[in-house]
Order: C-alpha cells, then structure tokens, then sequence
C-alpha cells in the first residue's frame, strides 16, 4: 500500500516562499502524473498543480506564475515551490495522483498572514 507523507508547511507572512515535498513509499512517480492540491476551511478540495510522467506541467490560474511543481523519481518525491503568497492560499496541501488512486496522507498546513 502506497502510503503519501506531505511535509514543508508552516506560517508565513504575504510575499514569502514555501517549498512543500511529498514523499512516496513506493515508486510512483514514474507511472503517475501526479498533482498537489490544496483544501481550505470550508471549501471542496482542488487541484493547484499537476505534472506528467514526461514532466509537462499545469496549474490552476488562481496559481500561475506563483508556484512550481517538481518530481525527483529517483527520490520518490514531489515538490511544491510556492513563491509570492497571498492569505488566499492558505490550506491544508496534499499530494496525490492525478487520478487520485491512493490513498490521501495527512497533509501539510500552510497559513499565510496579510
């Protein structure tokens, strides 16, 4: 079973940097397009950024130009850049296939002040 472990949340004022890093136990990240997405208090879970296996990547407009998505296969790890924060981007983060196929992990908490 294929377990996620999302890390590199915290609080941080407007204007400032995260990097967020999602751990696989297996190696994944080679036959997934994977994605990070992001859930607010009271709002559905969405997706912010996606990459492929050949490393094309996407992100939502609320997003763009903001944040950069990353994949070391030989680490078994996904990257979350997040650059020029705004308190709208605060959320839980998690990682997760494209296809959401396994299981979700616990998240990371990202709280940006204004």
């Amino acid at each position: 079973q294929v377990q996620l472990v999302e890390s590199g949340g915290g609080l941080v004022q407007a204007g400032g940097s995260l990097r967020l890093s999602c751990a696989a136990s297996g190696s994944i990240f080679s036959i997934n397009a994977m994605g990070w997405y992001r859930q607010a208090p009271g709002k559905l879970r969405e997706l912010v950024a996606r990459i492929t296996t050949g490393g094309s990547t996407g992100y939502a407009e609320s997003v763009k130009g903001r944040f950069a998505i990353s994949r070391d296969n030989a680490k078994n790890t996904v990257y979350l850049q997040m650059n020029s924060l705004k308190p709208e981007d605060t959320a839980v983060y998690y990682c997760n296939a494209v296809t959401m196929r396994y299981d979700w992990g616990q998240g990371t908490q990202v709280t940006v002040s204004s």
